[in-house]
């Protein structure tokens, strides 16, 4: 079968394969036939070495397709169901989903050290334990989760990872009240549909902020009140907040510049949430005198912050009620063959979101 496969780490470009296997089908395990999957920036961050990841893999989390067969064991799926790949499964049983804090479970982070796939040259790994850039893939049941006919691949795919990480930060995470002023730093896929948490949220100043003009004009369609530059957003704090700063800012960069950024854009007792994957050597640095003087809320969200069932279930909800948009995320379609036109597109960031067709 075909793969997209990233053969050293730091490498900028995917080899398409067509020797390349799914493995360890057995009980427990699901194989899943993928037809459509997204690019996060995730995957770009694993391929530089941002995100720590074994190689050579193949990179692709957020992924929707059907089952193709089951191992022993498996009730809750069948050959044919339609399925959204869930990267980060919760096993319910460990303290943290004990807890009811599914999304630290790290039972999906123990599956990125197992090989996915190999090659007549050895074995392949599958980005965050799953690998989407492919034509099959083999994953354990809990991170193959049923949709319902109305849903199609592409949206299911987008549900997967980017939109359910935004909607949860500001839905779950940032405890957002009606009538608040927003920032969000970086407006990709994420970014926007932060922006579109806040807006169902009732939020009443949005302010977009990305240096990409067309991801600028996009956030504006999607419910941003104000849609500014990096060098722009003093001036947005002067005129929206008299300087204060805003109630809930948003970094969806995942550096520690652009998250110093947003502590000092958040007002007094305001929050920050951090909901940008960023590298293990980044640091972000603040004094002591000004932690405990601005009374700050710094709220890291994983992952949406939430349960992850309960939210793929909420999106599909508002998604029908046609309460956000999730269709207008999808900027740009490519067919399989050319997955590096979707990465020079992530890049530059012309993309919103790019579909991967299979």
């Amino acid at each position: 079968m075909r793969a997209a496969v990233l053969h050293e780490i730091g490498q900028d470009k995917l080899e398409v394969l067509d020797d390349v296997e799914a493995v360890g089908f057995g009980p427990g395990k699901v194989r899943i036939r993928v037809r459509a999957t997204g690019l996060c920036h995730s995957d770009l961050s694993a391929m530089s070495g941002v995100l720590p990841q074994p190689a050579p893999f193949v990179p692709g989390h957020e992924g929707a397709g059907e089952i193709l067969d089951v191992g022993e064991g498996v009730r809750h799926l069948k050959a044919g169901d339609r399925v959204v790949v869930c990267w980060l499964p919760a096993c319910g049983s460990c303290p943290a989903c004990k807890r009811g804090q599914t999304e630290l479970c790290l039972a999906g982070f123990m599956n990125a050290g197992t090989p996915n796939f190999k090659r007549p040259g050895g074995d392949v790994f599958g980005f965050a334990g799953t690998g989407t850039f492919t034509e099959e893939v083999v994953v354990d049941a809990g991170c193959a989760v049923p949709i319902p006919d109305d849903v199609p691949f592409d949206i299911a795919a987008l549900i997967g990872c980017g939109v359910t990480t935004g909607l949860g930060a500001a839905l779950n995470t940032a405890d957002l009240e009606a009538g608040s002023s927003v920032a969000v730093i970086g407006c990709g896929g994420v970014g926007i549909s932060v922006i579109q948490g806040a807006r169902l949220q009732g939020a009443a100043e949005i302010v977009a902020v990305d240096p990409v003009p067309s991801r600028r004009e996009a956030a504006l369609r999607f419910g941003a009140t104000r849609a500014v530059s990096p060098d722009e957003l003093p001036d947005a704090k002067q005129q929206i907040t008299a300087g204060e700063g805003f109630d809930h800012v948003f970094e969806v960069v995942g550096k520690s510049a652009t998250a110093r950024t947003a502590y000092d854009n958040t007002r007094r007792g305001g929050t920050l949430v951090v909901v940008g994957a960023g590298a293990m050597d980044d640091f972000l640095q603040l004094n002591m005198f000004e932690l405990f003087f601005d009374e700050k809320r710094i709220l890291p969200s994983l992952y949406g912050g939430g349960d992850v069932l309960r939210s793929y279930e909420r999106t599909i909800a508002l998604w029908r009620a046609g309460r956000i948009d999730l269709a207008g995320l999808i900027t740009h379609r490519v067919p399989f063959a050319d997955v590096n036109e979707a990465l020079d597109q992530m890049r530059t960031g012309t993309a919103l979101r790019t579909c991967i067709e299979m």
